[in-house]
């Protein structure tokens, strides 16, 4: 079953996957199906941000500081591509509080 993500949710880069930057970019190799991944200079920044567990808020809140962006758009987005890293299983979620 896919989890949900939401705000509260924290994210992170999942272990089954090496990355680097590319001169602002960056680009993904997820290790369990061999698949290459490119993020444009935004998604690369979420992506550094994420190499360390964080909650979506709090990437949220960094990316409104750093761009000009209001925050339920920047919200919107967000969930948007972590959505999509996850479906790749780029990325951990985990909800609620840990054990």
């Amino acid at each position: 079953m896919k989890q949900q993500i939401l705000g509260e949710s924290t994210i992170a880069a999942a272990e089954e996957q090496v990355s680097c930057d590319l001169g602002g970019e960056s680009a993904i190799l997820n290790l369990s199906n061999g698949v290459y991944y490119g993020l444009d200079p935004l998604g690369a920044r979420i992506w550094e941000l994420i190499r360390e567990p964080k909650t979506v808020y709090e990437v949220r809140d960094v990316i409104v500081a750093e761009y000009d962006v209001e925050p339920e758009v920047c919200e919107r987005d967000l969930l948007a591509l972590l959505e999509q890293l996850s479906e790749e299983g780029l990325i951990q979620v985990r909800n609620g509080q840990a054990a």
